[in-house]
């Protein structure tokens, strides 16, 4: 994977197929700091400490599509490349948190990416997971809320076309504001 955004994306995914109802999803760009730390946690299964050990063995997945699970093994390595850190801490019955820091300024850090793309991708497939993307940027926030948005159009499914476009839109002006270094998608 060649930006974070993926490796966000990825995780997600993950929550979801744990049977995640709500994925919150944290990041902090701080130049002052030269930190960039991203948090991905849910309300998922979680796993025992057993499958724990197995989850950052690039040679186990859970999935079954294919035999490797390479997610979780290359976030860390590309934080530990990028001076950063990487902790996953999860419990049965009480879902997963999966921390990490990069050194913004670091040369082999990788991109933040295509952020907004990866936001309505999980949006678009996932209709009944709730997601809260928080997004700081030098201290300025936005926060992608999707219980707020499921209130304000009531029946209407959240992968809804127009109601993706609209989010897309919410999505692009509040990276806009913050001044993040997330790259705009043109998706949806």
């Amino acid at each position: 994977m060649l930006e974070l955004a993926l490796h966000i994306l990825d995780i997600a995914e993950n929550s979801v197929r744990a049977g995640a109802k709500t994925v919150f999803i944290d990041i902090t760009e701080d130049r002052l700091r030269d930190r960039l730390e991203i948090e991905i946690r849910d309300d998922g299964a979680g796993m025992d400490e057993a499958t724990l050990k197995k989850a950052m063995d690039p040679f186990y997945t859970s999935k079954k599509v294919r035999r490797v699970g390479l997610g979780l093994p290359l976030l860390k390595e590309a934080a530990i490349r990028a001076g950063g850190s990487f902790t996953i801490d999860s419990h049965e019955g009480s879902g997963t948190r999966v921390s990490v820091r990069f050194r913004l300024s670091h040369i082999d850090r990788q991109p933040l990416g295509d952020l907004t793309g990866a936001i309505m991708v999980l949006l678009a497939g996932n209709a009944g997971v709730d997601f809260v993307c928080r997004h700081e940027c030098e201290g300025n926030v936005f926060t992608l809320d999707t219980r707020e948005i499921r209130k304000e159009i009531g029946d209407i499914p959240l992968n809804h076309m127009e109601v993706l476009k609209f989010i897309r839109q919410h999505v692009t002006e509040g990276f806009k504001e913050i001044g993040t270094e997330a790259r705009i998608s043109h998706h949806f």
